[in-house]
């Protein structure tokens, strides 16, 4: 049985965000008092009295606005309420009931589901709150006087919603499920990719670029596996982050990055590598994660023959540093080669998590030094002593030698590609530490 899932729904600039963040214990919502800042929806695990469930935080709902985003916002907050076992509306006590509320609160009795109202920057709390006898118009129920900023009353909203939790299952198990971030520059269709995957409008899709400015978490099951598809904003160049906002946006998608099992990076068929992707794809590298090179779009680059083998050593030559990467070239609005990704995902992942043990490693090793002899320098030659790998996620080998400074980078280059052919290590980078050691210390 799946954790409850606990949608957090309201208005603009009610403290939603302030108040999803204190319950998951971190930063995750971006935290403005511009109206409108939270617009996709957050995705978070908590728990409360030993019971894990996750909350959604979600843009704020604003009837009477009918432009392009506050439709989609309304639209991903309809999703968050048909996904909830339960729904926690804000609302701002010292603004008193809205005409806002009052549709929204028509909007929720509609969903059937059960609704714990909280009236949210209740500054003093512990007195009597006349402003509080306003909101039983809204007929939901008794409403809860809490301040998010100050961290006051939130426990006995989570008693409320702990109550409405469905009947938990014995001996419930959490598959090995994947995490994949979809990164990439703004607008090169990271969102459209989750919206095909998922066969629902997930998360808002605009030809506004940096639309999506919040990391936003897809659980997806089928055939190959679990997967956790994190869909990111785009990542812009410094000199393009004016506002804080995109400034958060920015280092969310870095976040996303480091708690990922594979890195999607998306590149625009029709536009070729940039600066920024090798930027982008340089995050996940760096991060050691593993690696799948995308190429979106597809079915708009004019072809010929020998275009995509053209187009892959393009890639290459621009992405040196991540030959080990496969590439896919796919069209996420036509779902064209989509479906190959599954397998693709499981297999780096697999790769990325590789043990090998420390007898077959060096017998690779000493294959490899039989072949090439290490290098000399000055009468003295590089001995390869013994090596054992150190971690996974990536792949991490510590190599004793004789003398670290004979080490040469281009010999280091030379067993890191022995190491990947002989098993097979696509789509993960390796790490490579040199440790000097006397050989009668062996």
């Amino acid at each position: 049985m799946a954790k409850p899932m606990v949608a957090i729904i309201g208005k603009p600039n009610v403290g939603k965000s302030t108040f999803f963040n204190y319950i998951v214990g971190q930063r995750l919502s971006i935290v403005e008092d511009t109206p409108g800042v939270t617009r996709d929806r957050i995705y978070a695990d908590s728990n409360w009295r030993g019971r894990s469930f996750t909350l959604i935080d979600t843009g704020g709902i604003e009837p009477e606005l009918e432009d392009e985003i506050h439709i989609g916002m309304r639209e991903q907050a309809n999703i968050a309420i048909n996904l909830a076992d339960v729904i926690i509306f804000i609302t701002d006590i010292k603004q008193g009931v809205t005409a806002s509320d009052q549709e929204i609160a028509t909007m929720l009795r509609k969903s059937k589901k059960p609704i714990v109202l909280v009236c949210n920057k209740a500054d003093n709390f512990g007195e009597a709150v006349p402003e509080l006898y306003e909101f039983y118009n809204l007929g939901i129920g008794d409403p809860y006087p809490v301040s998010s900023t100050n961290a006051l009353g939130i426990g006995d909203v989570l008693d409320a919603i702990y109550e409405h939790f469905p009947e938990q299952e014995e001996n419930e198990q959490n598959a090995e499920i994947i995490n994949v971030a979809i990164i990439g520059k703004p607008n090169v269709g990271k969102s459209s990719l989750v919206n095909k995957i998922l066969g629902e409008n997930r998360v808002i899709v605009s030809n506004v670029a940096g639309t999506t400015r919040d990391a936003i978490d897809s659980y997806f099951e089928n055939d190959t596996g679990k997967y956790n598809f994190i869909d990111t904003a785009g990542i812009r160049r410094k000199s393009k982050v004016n506002e804080n906002i995109e400034k958060y946006s920015v280092m969310r998608s870095i976040l996303a990055v480091e708690r990922a099992d594979v890195c999607l990076v998306l590149i625009d068929a029709t536009e070729g590598v940039t600066e920024q992707d090798a930027k982008i794809a340089g995050e996940a590298h760096e991060a050691g994660k593993a690696i799948i090179l995308v190429v979106n779009k597809w079915d708009e680059y004019a072809k010929e023959t020998g275009t995509l083998e053209k187009y892959k050593k393009e890639v290459y030559n621009k992405l040196s540093y991540l030959s080990y990467a496969p590439i896919i070239f796919i069209s996420a609005k036509t779902g064209q080669r989509v479906d190959k990704l599954f397998n693709l995902i499981k297999k780096v992942a697999n790769n990325n998590a590789m043990r090998i043990s420390t007898a077959t490693l060096n017998q690779v090793i000493n294959e490899a030094i039989a072949t090439v002899q290490p290098p000399s320098d000055k009468g003295k030659r590089l001995k390869i002593l013994y090596a054992t790998q150190a971690q996974t996620k990536p792949p991490t080998f510590i190599i004793f030698v004789n003398n670290k400074e004979l080490f040469h980078f281009s010999y280091e280059r030379y067993l890191v590609n022995q190491i990947r052919s002989n098993f097979d290590l696509e789509g993960t980078p390796i790490r490579i530490i040199s440790r000097e050691k006397r050989e009668k210390e062996i």
